[in-house]
């Protein structure tokens, strides 16, 4: 069964940008993922809040990809010990997640989002993401969640392990 991409909605305003995740986060649309936060940090956002509200669940590459998006966002953020992403709404499954894998620390949790009536427009990915991107990607994502807990190890040094010997194969 295929697992279709989140769909992603942004808005920025001067004192945060919001992005609405939609669907299931997976390693599919990290990469999107990843481009839209990068270019929203470049433009001067410093507090991101992710709305959840319909976010069925999150795979481990974007559970990665979002425990180093944290850690990034929050060197040199004068406020140590506040996170910078903020999660609104993350159901059971998704806290559940966060909590097993030893992340939830990095993120805020709301009941609702701190800034209403925003214009949320969608975010259209540029496919421009090469097989050889999306593995580094996904092997940095498990990098990063082992790095984070060492109970990860177990769980994901045989994935780590395969992702870093396909992206040792030569090119063809």
């Amino acid at each position: 069964m295929a697992t279709s991409s989140a769909n992603l909605f942004v808005s920025s305003t001067d004192h945060a940008s919001v992005i609405k995740i939609n669907g299931r986060a997976s390693f599919s649309s990290s990469a999107h993922f990843m481009m839209v936060v990068d270019q929203l940090h470049e433009r001067g956002a410093r507090r991101f809040i992710l709305d959840l509200t319909e976010c069925a669940t999150m795979d481990s590459t974007f559970l990665g990809v979002l425990a180093g998006l944290a850690m990034k966002l929050s060197d040199g953020n004068g406020e140590a010990n506040r996170p910078v992403l903020e999660l609104v709404r993350p159901n059971e499954r998704v806290l559940d997640l966060l909590e097993n894998l030893g992340i939830a620390h990095f993120f805020a949790r709301l009941d609702q989002s701190p800034i209403a009536d925003v214009s949320l427009a969608p975010s259209t990915p540029q496919d421009t993401t090469s097989k050889d991107d999306l593995s580094k990607i996904c092997l940095e994502a498990h990098q990063t969640l082992m790095a984070v807990n060492p109970e990860n190890v177990p769980k994901f040094k045989d994935v780590a392990a395969f992702l870093a010997d396909e992206l040792k194969k030569p090119k063809s």
